[in-house]
């Protein structure tokens, strides 16, 4: 009898953690995301390396996880910030691409399958997708020109001594997707002795005007401009040309009623005490409709400036026309402003 009692007790037993085995598998494969991953890409719009197989093994680690160069085990485009690009199709069908910066943390809950890894199988033509139709990033089904503004005209030089330099852009555009630029990249210094200043006069997808204002020296970003690489903008039409300063709905950082407030960087440096690096245009390069968000980490900012210590970022800005103000941001946390 007492035998009896002991086998049932150990079968007992067994059922249990049958059941509770097949409870957590089943948890672990629970396909509760929304889009299913096609293929990912990691690098810039010139060089980019297919790391779906990569994905699937971080996938299978973790549900979210913090990208970079290490990440991947390469450096497809070198001294330039990359992005992970996840092409993905949702449950009706629609296309769409996820992007996320370098140093950014990528969070798998949205995909289907993610821990599974039965994603990436095929149904995506390849390439970086700038031109793909249903490609945009944030969205899919509505044109592959992931940019969300058309730009209209493009101005270097000071509020006294400026020139149009819309044609030179377009060229500039047609070989880098991000270049730093100066009088040496335009071939003109408008206003000599004096810090010059590039203004990009754009329209939204919305109607609304916005100019964007880069110092000299300064990094261009041309992947929140519609058809930048392809030249298919400022046409005329739309801008009615000068310097704009006194322009209705050309303010910097905003325009047109656009319902935010320009967000202007002051300065910036990211560092330890005496080892700081100033990263003010590279912040500034950054800014997104009056708003900023990012990880701060060395691979953003564009180096390490005080290695094996911990390091911090310090940022002076002004919205609208309110005061200056300073904000710390410690390694590995985020910057948010406002």
């Amino acid at each position: 009898m007492h035998i009896q009692q002991v086998l049932k007790t150990n079968l007992a037993a067994i059922v249990l953690m049958l059941l509770a085995s097949t409870f957590s598998m089943a948890q672990f494969n629970r396909d509760d995301g929304q889009y299913q991953i096609l293929e990912a890409r990691y690098g810039t719009a010139r060089r980019n390396v297919d790391v779906t197989s990569r994905l699937k093994e971080l996938a299978r680690e973790d549900i979210r996880f913090r990208m970079g160069n290490s990440t991947f085990g390469v450096d497809p485009d070198p001294g330039v910030v990359k992005t992970l690009r996840i092409y993905a199709r949702s449950r009706n069908g629609q296309n769409r691409m996820f992007e996320y910066t370098e140093g950014s943390t990528v969070d798998g809950s949205l995909f289907t399958g993610w821990r599974g890894g039965n994603w990436g199988q095929g149904g995506w033509n390849g390439g970086w997708g700038d031109r793909n139709v249903g490609y945009g990033p944030g969205g899919g089904g509505g044109g592959g020109d992931e940019g969300q503004y058309q730009i209209l005209q493009a101005r270097y030089g000071t509020a006294q001594h400026n020139v149009d330099v819309t044609a030179r852009l377009r060229q500039i555009a047609a070989q880098d997707r991000t270049f730093r630029m100066g009088n040496s990249t335009f071939g003109v210094d408008p206003d000599p002795g004096v810090v010059k200043t590039l203004r990009i006069y754009a329209r939204g997808r919305n109607g609304q005007n916005r100019m964007f204002e880069f110092t000299e020296g300064g990094t261009i970003d041309g992947s929140m401009f519609t058809g930048w690489s392809s030249g298919s903008w400022g046409q005329g039409g739309g801008w009615n040309g000068g310097w704009g300063d006194r322009d209705e709905g050309y303010r910097n950082g905003g325009g047109g009623g656009g319902g935010y407030d320009p967000l202007t960087i002051v300065n910036a440096t990211y560092g330890s005490g005496r080892q700081r690096r100033d990263v003010t245009d590279r912040v500034r390069s950054m800014v997104r409709d009056g708003h900023i968000s990012f990880t701060v980490n060395n691979d953003v900012l564009g180096g390490d400036p005080a290695p094996h210590i911990s390091k911090e970022l310090w940022v002076t800005y002004s919205t609208g026309r309110g005061r200056q103000r300073e904000v710390r941001v410690r390694e590995g946390e985020r910057l948010t402003v406002p």
